[in-house]
């Protein structure tokens, strides 16, 4: 059984998709980005981004049944390589001694002119 997860703390999909779906005991998330739970882009540097990025992230595991330290693989995905550092310094206090499996790209462009977009897989409690 396939599960659309859908919650009002977080920002609503601005596309044709589900902020997380729950597959096998797993819920796998859209990508995050810096939008409040009422649609507006977060102001400032990619570390406020950052910022609003997780707790967006947060919420939808959350809504999930899971959460943060359940998390067993995440993409960052950032407009600019130089922002690595501030962006590892609040993942890193976000997860705490949990360590998912990461990866990090670079891209061109991210949705609203975002700076940073996370999403995540994790086990469902």
């Amino acid at each position: 059984m396939i599960q659309n997860v859908q919650t009002p703390n977080a920002p609503a999909a601005i596309g044709p998709y589900s902020q997380a779906m729950i597959a096998n005991g797993m819920v796998f998330t859209s990508g995050q980005i810096a939008l409040t739970p009422a649609g507006e882009m977060v102001d400032g540097d990619v570390s406020a981004q950052c910022v609003q990025v997780l707790a967006n992230l947060k919420a939808v595991l959350d809504a999930s049944g899971s959460s943060l330290d359940k998390v067993i693989k995440t993409t960052i995905f950032l407009t600019d390589m130089d922002d690595f550092a501030a962006v590892n310094a609040i993942y890193a206090e976000a997860f705490g001694d949990h360590k998912p499996a990461r990866s990090t790209v670079a891209v061109k462009t991210l949705p609203k002119n975002a700076l940073v977009e996370i999403d995540a897989v994790a086990l469902v409690k």
